[in-house]
């Protein structure tokens, strides 16, 4: 019995010995010899955005200087000195009411469009452009006086928060019994405005709806000139008011 379990034992061990050693796994990777990259090697750096070389510079005028075509009064900002005055008026060439002067370059571009209307058979005038400072008092005074303060401070601007003491700011009548009335923006020149004054560099300021960022009841008639390409991108962005343009606080009553 020993015997024949040792002779087993043998030839079990031979066979074991003469076996053949098993091959390479074929779905395991040869070793390159080098340190398997770690997973930030591995990953592609984030891409970063370009620049869009056609993004909208919401810099290049300034939104607080006086001066600036793109300078945003409301009930939250009052210009600075409120008794600002602009050096640059003059009357445009135009039909007005009251003869009254805007700076130059929206002078200029108040006769293009009036031109441009007229052409397209619509008359357009000037009904109120710039109102100095003791202007505005006397302008604000009358409404409180005739209709208190509350409904005043919805219609007309205290003095040095007034976009027409700017000087690029006008009101525009037609040939219509509508001057000074929503029903304005219904009429031919008010509708060639809304449809125009972009091209001119005009914006409505306080337009329909917008009483909770402006402060203002809907005036159809009241253009604010910012300059052609503002005014442009205004409207291709649809967006209402210059406060919503510019990420600003809306402006619905005065701070004090």
């Amino acid at each position: 019995m020993v015997g024949f379990a040792a002779a087993s034992l043998l030839a079990a061990g031979l066979l074991t010995s003469c076996a053949p050693e098993p091959g390479p796994d074929p779905s395991t990777p040869e070793p390159s010899g080098k340190p398997s990259p770690t997973p930030d090697a591995e990953s592609p750096a984030p891409e970063t955005s370009a620049p869009d070389a056609n993004a909208f510079d919401k810099t290049a005028y300034s939104i607080d200087d006086s001066d600036s075509i793109w300078v945003i009064v409301n009930k939250l900002r009052p210009l600075n000195p409120q008794s600002y005055a602009p050096t640059d008026l003059v009357v445009p060439n135009v039909a007005s009411t009251n003869g009254q002067p805007l700076r130059a370059v929206a002078a200029t571009a108040t006769e293009e469009m009036v031109a441009a209307a007229a052409a397209d058979g619509v008359a357009l005038h000037i009904v109120s452009a710039y109102r100095d400072y003791d202007t505005q008092v006397s302008v604000y005074g009358s409404f409180v006086a005739n209709q208190g303060q509350a409904y005043a401070d919805t219609t007309s601007a205290r003095p040095g928060h007034s976009e027409h003491q700017t000087g690029l700011t006008a009101d525009f009548g037609g040939d219509d019994d509508c001057t000074l009335d929503t029903c304005f923006a219904d009429t031919a020149a008010g509708t060639w405005l809304q449809k125009r004054a972009a091209e001119f560099g005009f914006t409505m300021r306080y337009p329909d709806g917008a009483e909770g960022t402006t402060g203002y009841h809907f005036e159809p008639w009241h253009y604010r000139y910012v300059g052609v390409a503002l005014a442009q991108e205004l409207r291709a962005q649809d967006v209402a008011t210059l406060e919503e343009f510019f990420g600003l606080q809306a402006a619905p009553d005065y701070a004090g």
